[in-house]
């Protein structure tokens, strides 16, 4: 017979979270046998747990997932769980009425869940599908909210806080997403802090919810979206594969990976990659792949400002972030979003020990009134501020071009680098030659202009000017490019700064 204790502990149990307790052997087998990896999401079932790990089983073991206890939330439970091998703390949303609406108990299960994955040094899993705060509840319901993200942005920067959205995200949980290190949402998914009734309301403007906040939407405009998923299973491999790149806090290093694929490896197709003219574009991730272990890469924001790639991978086996110029867009030049999205990646590379592999290859800042207006020049800072900040090992390679301002905030020698590389193929100046040649010879003839343009390439345009004046430590063979970021990667492995001690930065936003 079941003691008296344990059975009042498990009546307990069932009253202050429904569904919840720790399930019997026979209710867990039914579970499992209910539900498979295959099987798609019964219509009375899909507003009600998409993100639930016993619906996502090839995803998240249901069997090693265990209850955090909190308050008699309805729409949100916490649970520590396995997910690509590796133990999270999970806030998921699992239930259906009124969309998923947080009450003032749902609020405070997110902020114990953040609270115990920041106790635990464990990474933040937050699966969201949630219409916002609950309006029955009035101010119970906000005060819920703002508990939860205070507890969320105590982990920013200490634990990876990742989150998946598999349906809406309306108000208070949006802005939950704008806390996260990573968001990955799936086609269904929308998020906006004011629907399209306030949007018609107040601006007279007549707009969908796809088109106000839909997964594209944040996918390719606003940025919120790192990555996109077709379905909750396939968000959380994502996850789980990101997870492979990260170590469990920011106190600790990413686990080394173990590949075939030789450190010292040549890279001759390189050579060839970048093309004799210096108009001419190339895809940079081919370059980023060649240098990878096994040629493997996970990009993050690839529709976001693509004129600058930022992405993960290992090198040698270490763990890295890679950002880099494309010329196959805007020819590799920096605008704001591009300058956002470098930054935001830096700073979550040197969060979690990260080193950080600039590639260079950009004409510079690009050009515009509205640009201006908006803020380049504090946004063009936020790319800089990062970069100077940044503790972890750098490696800066030049491609190609690197011009004025653009190659300085690109992790030059000045801001601090600790290894500054350069192809043969290198053009490190103020500007281009037929720029240079328009401003400082204005009269000239234009068989003048060639000769003169052909003299500024040959004598300040090319790596050996900066390398005499050590702006550049080593101008490498493109054939020798992942044998020396993996050497050189090794060896600064071991370093270490010490950080100023001061209340935080004010740096730009």
């Amino acid at each position: 017979m079941m003691p008296m204790a344990t059975r009042r502990l498990r009546g307990r149990r069932a009253r202050a979270l429904p569904d919840h307790g720790v399930p019997d052997s026979d209710a867990q087998a039914a579970r499992n046998r209910r539900w498979t990896a295959s099987e798609e999401f019964p219509a009375d079932q899909a507003g009600a747990g998409p993100a639930s790990p016993e619906l996502l089983p090839g995803v998240l073991a249901g069997g090693s997932t265990v209850p955090i206890m909190g308050l008699a939330g309805r729409s949100v439970r916490a649970s520590s769980a396995m997910l690509g091998g590796r133990r999270v703390i999970l806030a998921r949303s699992v239930s259906g009425e009124r969309r998923g609406a947080l009450r003032r108990e749902d609020g405070a299960n997110i902020a114990a869940a953040a609270r115990m994955a920041l106790a635990s040094r464990l990474p933040l899993v937050l699966l969201v599908a949630s219409s916002g705060s609950d309006v029955t509840e009035g101010i119970d319901a906000l005060h819920g909210w703002g508990e939860a993200a205070a507890a969320v942005a105590a982990c920013s920067g200490c634990i990876p806080v990742l989150a998946a959205v598999s349906g809406p995200a309306v108000s208070g949980p949006a802005l939950l997403l704008g806390l996260s290190d990573v968001v990955v949402m799936t086609p269904d998914s929308f998020a906006f802090v004011s629907g399209p009734e306030m949007v018609v309301e107040f601006t007279g403007m007549r707009v969908g919810i796809a088109d106000l906040g839909g997964s594209s939407v944040h996918a390719s405009r606003s940025g919120l979206a790192s990555l996109l998923a077709a379905d909750p299973q396939v968000a959380l491999s994502l996850l789980g594969n990101l997870l492979s790149y990260l170590p469990d806090h920011g106190d600790s290093l990413a686990g080394t990976l173990v590949s075939d694929d030789p450190p010292d490896r040549p890279t001759p197709e390189l050579a060839s990659l970048v093309p004799a003219s210096s108009t001419e574009s190339y895809d940079v991730r081919q370059v980023i792949r060649s240098i990878a272990d096994e040629g493997e890469m996970l990009e993050l924001h690839p529709a976001w400002a693509p004129q600058l790639v930022t992405a993960l991978c290992h090198v040698g086996g270490i763990a890295v972030g890679v950002v880099a110029n494309q010329p196959r867009s805007l020819a590799g030049t920096l605008d704001i979003p591009a300058s956002q999205k470098g930054a935001g990646f830096v700073r979550f590379c040197d969060s979690f020990n990260l080193p950080i592999v600039t590639l260079v290859d950009t004409p510079g800042f690009l050009p515009g009134k509205d640009l201006e207006w908006r803020g380049m020049i504090r946004h063009g800072a936020e790319l800089a501020f990062a970069y100077a900040e940044a503790t972890v090992p750098r490696v800066c390679l030049v491609l190609r071009k690197a011009y004025g301002g653009a190659y300085i905030v690109m992790d030059s020698k000045g801001l601090g680098n600790d290894l500054c590389l350069a192809w043969p193929t290198a053009e490190i100046a103020v500007m281009g030659a037929q720029g240079a040649v328009q401003i400082l010879h204005r009269n000239a003839s234009p068989e003048e202009r060639l000769a003169l343009e052909a003299e500024y390439a040959d004598e300040l345009l090319g790596p050996w000017v900066a390398a005499e004046r050590g702006y550049v430590d080593a101008i490498i063979d493109p054939a020798d490019t992942r044998a020396t970021l993996t050497s050189y990667l090794g060896m600064l492995s071991t370093r270490r700064e010490r950080l100023p001690r001061r209340k935080h930065d004010n740096g730009p936003l």
